[in-house]
């Protein structure tokens, strides 16, 4: 499982998360909704072990393992992986070449049906991520993850820049890197989904949600019914009751 505890994280000497409490069981899907600045990104790139957020305070446990000390790349190894919400150009590198990378060697075959499933068997000899466009940029990021096979995917606005036709099929990858064919016991993978509008649970389903606000979790549950609250009230109430509850404390 992923088990965060009390985690406040700093960036440039600025605190942006403050005791954050989150599990995630292995089979199991959650989804982070909060606004734009609320901290949601800070929160997976810290989970990923990019080195420009400062853990104050708090533990990050997966797999049983504290891996609050650990580098991007040894957290990679250990099995957690992430699709970018602005994914980096990479001139000089072919599409194929960081597939067959990532699927550790496996020969042509495979990395032409991993691109057919993500309908980017054009792309291949393209340069990672050039002069794609938004629906093309998620559909690469989700299939160098699959390729990847993670235990914890960290799935960072896969819905944003997406038109209707390419949410589709983004919807169908994301399912399949998260098994969600397969009962939730037998599953080896567990995911964690980033979102402001929260229009990527019409296509993919959670178990549980939680709403970000100023760097704080407000509250969880049923990713559906906060969505619902979301839509009618907007995440200033989520805000007001984050303050709220800070002032009875």
């Amino acid at each position: 499982m992923l088990d965060i505890k009390e985690l406040t994280v700093e960036v440039e000497d600025r605190e942006i998360l403050h005791d954050i409490n989150l599990t995630i069981r292995t089979g199991e899907t959650h989804v982070l909704f909060g606004p734009n600045g609320s901290g949601k990104t800070t929160l997976i790139m810290t989970i990923m072990g990019f080195p420009k957020y400062k853990v104050t305070k708090g533990s990050i446990l997966f797999q049983g393992k504290d891996i609050t000390g650990l580098t991007l790349d040894e957290r990679a190894r250990l099995g957690i992986g992430m699709s970018f919400q602005r994914p980096p150009v990479v001139r000089g590198v072919k599409t194929r070449d960081m597939v067959t990378a990532c699927l550790k060697g496996q020969d042509g075959e495979a990395v032409t049906q991993m691109a057919e499933k993500a309908d980017l068997a054009d792309f291949l000899e393209r340069d990672i991520n050039y002069g794609f466009s938004g629906g093309e940029l998620k559909r690469s990021e989700l299939m160098q993850l699959m390729a990847q096979k993670p235990e914890l995917a960290l799935l960072d606005e896969p819905e944003s820049g997406v038109d209707l036709v390419n949410i589709v099929l983004i919807g169908q990858l994301i399912n399949e890197l998260l098994e969600k064919d397969c009962p939730i016991s037998m599953r080896k993978c567990m995911g964690l989904i980033i979102t402001h509008t929260g229009h990527i649970l019409d296509y993919v389903n959670a178990r549980t949600g939680y709403v970000l606000c100023e760097g704080r979790i407000g509250c969880e549950g049923d990713p559906h019914e906060i969505l619902a609250t979301i839509k009618e009230k907007g995440y200033g109430e989520c805000i007001r009751c984050i303050i709220g509850r800070r002032l009875l404390r």
